[in-house]
């Protein structure tokens, strides 16, 4: 099962997640720790309000979805910098959809769309899109899931950075692990599901890695809003979790003999370090 499965559903069967990502040695000249379950115990929709968007390639308006500032609590922080949110998932409200046409992208993404983006987006993802309706009152994690997966598609027709598709992945992966944490474990097919969500993370955690270390050889800091230090710490994290032992112990290095980077981030690189001992420790 690809990660992109679920475009199909909505007409976008055409994308396959084996073309993700951009070779930049092949580029052409054109623009370019899982806690347990928790009830939910909140009022979701008083978390959320309205906001305008208006579409950059149809020109359409309409409202998306969106957490109130301030309203939204954390309990800590994953080792791969996942927020761990008390009251409500505020990555489920990442992702900007337009329902008219299907654009969809992260918010900090949306807009600034040059002429030959448009007009691959209206040729790959407009022409073929399904149009949805998208009315309730809260987001689903399916409902999430299906706009993290437009905003996939969108990125690969206009040919995004690679960064871009890297955050999205690592996001969507996010996603589905704080769907884990809201499961009900007496559910009859809740080990099944979780087995496959846990799956499904590690392959979108594999890509994530693999997107940004494409970035970090052919793009500028920031990267995803990341200064070079962060990314290589976030990426050495990636590689812990996926049992990638290599790349993690790589950025590791590099963030320990690195003269600019701060004692704090070297402290938690030194953490990671001490993980990768434990995990190889105990698999002997």
């Amino acid at each position: 099962m690809g990660f992109l499965d679920g475009l199909k559903k909505l007409g976008l069967g055409g994308f396959s997640d084996e073309d993700f990502y951009e070779d930049p040695k092949k580029k052409d000249n054109r623009t370019q720790q899982q806690q347990q379950p928790k009830p939910v115990a909140y009022n979701e929709v008083t978390l959320l309000f309205d906001k305008k968007f208006t579409c950059p390639v149809c020109d359409k308006e309409f409202t998306a979805k969106k957490v109130r500032g301030g309203k939204v609590r954390t309990r800590g922080v994953d080792l791969d910098l996942r927020p761990d949110y008390e009251e409500i998932d505020q990555i489920k409200y990442d992702v900007v959809t337009c329902s008219y046409c299907g654009y969809s992208a992260l918010e900090r993404y949306w807009g600034n769309l040059t002429k030959f983006q448009i007009n691959e987006i209206r040729e790959k993802i407009c022409k073929n899109y399904r149009r949805q309706s998208f009315g309730g009152e809260t987001y689903s994690y399916d409902e999430a899931k299906l706009r993290y997966e437009l905003a996939m598609a969108t990125a690969m027709a206009r040919k995004s950075k690679n960064s871009e598709k890297a955050y999205l992945c690592l996001r969507m992966a996010w996603l589905l692990r704080g769907e884990r944490q809201r499961m009900d474990p007496s559910a009859e097919d809740y080990a099944q599901k979780k087995e496959e969500s846990e799956a499904e993370e590690k392959e979108l955690l594999q890509r994530a890695l693999e997107g940004f270390a494409m970035a970090r050889s052919s793009e500028t800091p920031p990267i995803a809003g990341m200064d070079e230090m962060t990314l290589d710490y976030l990426m050495a994290a990636m590689g812990v979790e996926i049992g990638d032992y290599e790349t993690a112990n790589k950025m590791i290095g590099t963030i320990i003999t690195s003269r600019t980077a701060s004692s704090r981030i070297k402290d938690k690189a030194r953490e990671l370090k001490e993980i990768i001992a434990e995990k190889k420790g105990s698999s002997e």
